[in-house]
């Protein structure tokens, strides 16, 4: 499998309004809310550029020493991916944190929607392209989610380098930025192949855990 760096530049799709409303933890919202989403969708309009960068390996070729194994079983190889929309919706919370908590809540919650879509874009994308190769990919995990280390970032951005690609930085504390970005593994096996990757492969103790 290639280890060269690609980069791609993404169309987003519509704004999907009720997954907005779900990152932003409104349940039932009124003609109010209705309202101010609107507006707010009006203003980001325009600011968002989905980019992505992305390195294929082998598992015999990885460059990584904190993968999830179990995440991977079965697996013949993997993709990794930094995505990013820019950071126009970034200065658009930073006005309204000050003025307006509501719209400054409501753009976070777009910017999370944005971003998400563009990875649900680009993962729709290597999977019709896996398809073809009699291959199939897994769901997405990101550092920090279950049992894959947050610190796994680091190396992530070592082996990518999506600062020299699509302008996506990290911090000492981890954090990205633009904020809404995503850096994730996908993991690429056989076509048909179908493994388990919730809490039944996850060894971190957690409240949430779904017991068999």
């Amino acid at each position: 499998m290639s280890a060269a760096a690609f980069v791609k530049t993404y169309d987003l799709p519509p704004y999907n309004e009720r997954e907005i409303l779900r990152y932003a933890g409104v349940k039932g919202a009124g003609k109010e809310v209705d309202g101010l989403l609107k507006e707010c969708l009006q203003e980001a309009d325009g600011r968002f550029v989905g980019k992505v960068c992305y390195q294929e390996f082998s598992l015999q070729e990885s460059p990584f020493s904190s993968l999830p194994k179990a995440r991977l079983k079965g697996c013949v190889g993997y993709v990794v991916f930094a995505a990013t929309v820019g950071l126009g919706i970034d200065r658009l919370i930073a006005k309204y944190e000050a003025i307006s908590p509501v719209k400054a809540l409501l753009m976070q919650a777009i910017g999370t929607e944005r971003v998400e879509s563009l990875c649900e874009a680009f993962c729709a994308e290597l999977a019709a392209k896996k398809a073809c190769e009699g291959l199939s990919v897994r769901k997405r995990f990101s550092p920090g989610y279950g049992d894959f280390a947050i610190e796994a970032q680091e190396e992530i951005f070592r082996v990518l380098q999506p600062q020299k690609h699509i302008g996506l930085a990290i911090g000492k504390s981890l954090l990205m930025s633009p904020s809404k970005s995503v850096t994730a593994i996908v993991g690429i096996g056989k076509e048909g192949r179908k493994e388990d990757y919730g809490c039944e492969v996850c060894t971190k103790a957690c409240a949430y855990r779904k017991e068999k």
